[in-house]
């Protein structure tokens, strides 16, 4: 029997949902004048089906892509120049984003830079440094996400690690915001459970930090539990039956939902998890996902309420101690590591990921101040696996 929930949203921004959808990506590079799209996405994606076929798609209705791949999981500066580089020697005139941070995120970041005259690290996400770009020299972005993780689709920033000194930094503009969102559930039928769980983890995380942010914003703190809803009961499902295309559309919908909810701030656990990718290449949702009861630990004097509330929006007994349990429980269920040690990191890098974790931007609105040793001693806990952190 066909699946037949769709949907068209226009918030944030036009978003086109559905099994199938990616069937309509001709007509709405033909809606934007888009006449010679340049197709980003990262090397995992690029020889799957669902790029030959978005090609050969745009190739019958007329449209001229080409195809751009050199974007690593956590991409960086020297793929961001290679991608402009292709863009002008092809002439483009717009983007289509497949993927999540690496293809959907650095996707986003070629149409941004291929005609500014500034460094893109003048860009970075502070004040309104945002307004040093040409605004009338940014391309259109079709974004089509294929994880359920970062949100990146509705996002207005990406994330970009600079070489020189293995450090991430948050680029934003409001114009990278894409045009048009495509959320074809099919799309993600063939990805690994590993990486199903790994991702959808990442949205729970902007979810879960995005709700214990000590600032004014129901909109997205309504958002947020929502999304978490969606993730305990859908996650599991996607990774046990990847071809249940109701939780996959479902986790595509809760992740976007955790990418429009955490403009409103995110925490520590994103703090660890930026160095940790541009040190040593993990991927983010992986990251995300083994620190994150470490940080809810750690700031467990400040967020008790909070968790309640949260455990109780999830059906979940038992306030803080009982959503950590389901935490812990989750992460099992999904094969997610405990400890940084089962990924290979050592107590080697607790310092300079402390250091580099207190200087990230998602420091400032982690609902427990926290100072580099603080940094460190979550940092130690996570490679052990010791919880005992409050």
């Amino acid at each position: 029997m066909p699946y037949e929930l769709s949907a068209h949203w226009t918030y944030p921004t036009a978003i086109h949902a559905g099994a199938g959808k990616i069937g309509e990506l001709p007509r709405h590079c033909a809606a934007l004048g888009l006449r010679r799209p340049l197709v980003v996405t990262d090397r995992g994606l690029a020889g799957l089906p669902m790029i030959s076929v978005a090609l050969a798609a745009m190739s019958q209705a007329g449209i001229t892509a080409a195809l751009f791949s050199d974007v690593q999981g956590n991409p960086t500066d020297s793929n961001l120049e290679a991608g402009i580089a292709a863009f002008r020697a092809g002439g483009h005139d717009g983007i289509g984003a497949f993927g999540g941070g690496s293809g959907g995120g650095g996707g986003k970041l070629i149409p941004l830079m291929a005609r500014q005259t500034i460094p893109v690290w003048d860009l970075e996400d502070i004040g309104d440094w945002w307004t040093r770009a040409d605004a009338t020299a940014i391309y259109s972005v079709i974004a089509v996400p294929t994880t359920a993780g970062t949100g990146s689709e509705v996002g207005r920033a990406a994330v970009l690690t600079r070489s020189a000194d293995a450090v991430k930094k948050i680029i934003f503009h409001p114009r990278m915001l894409p045009s048009v969102v495509i959320g074809d559930p099919e799309l993600a039928v063939g990805l690994p459970a590993a990486l199903t769980a790994a991702t959808g983890m990442d949205a729970f995380t902007h979810s879960f930090e995005t709700y214990c942010v000590e600032r004014f914003h129901p909109m997205a703190d309504g958002i947020a539990l929502e999304s978490m809803r969606l993730i305990k009961e859908n996650l599991p499902r996607a990774c046990a039956d990847g071809a249940d295309l109701d939780a996959r559309m479902k986790m595509f919908v809760a992740a976007m939902m955790g990418g429009v909810a955490f403009q409103k701030g995110l925490g520590a656990v994103h703090s660890i998890a930026h160095p940790l990718g541009a040190i040593h290449d993990i991927q983010h949702g992986l990251a995300n996902a083994v620190i994150l009861p470490y940080v809810v630990c750690f700031n467990r004097p400040v967020i008790e309420a909070k968790v309640a509330k949260i455990a109780h929006s999830m059906e979940i007994e038992g306030g803080f101690d009982g959503f950590l349990q389901w935490l812990l429980e989750f992460r099992d269920i999904l094969g997610i590591p405990h400890r940084l040690a089962d990924l290979g990191l050592t107590a080697a890098d607790a310092d300079e990921i402390a250091a580099k974790a207190l200087v990230d931007p998602s420091t400032a609105s982690n609902p427990r101040r926290m100072d580099v040793e603080d940094f460190r001693r979550v940092y130690l806990a996570a490679v052990r696996g010791d919880l005992d952190l409050a």
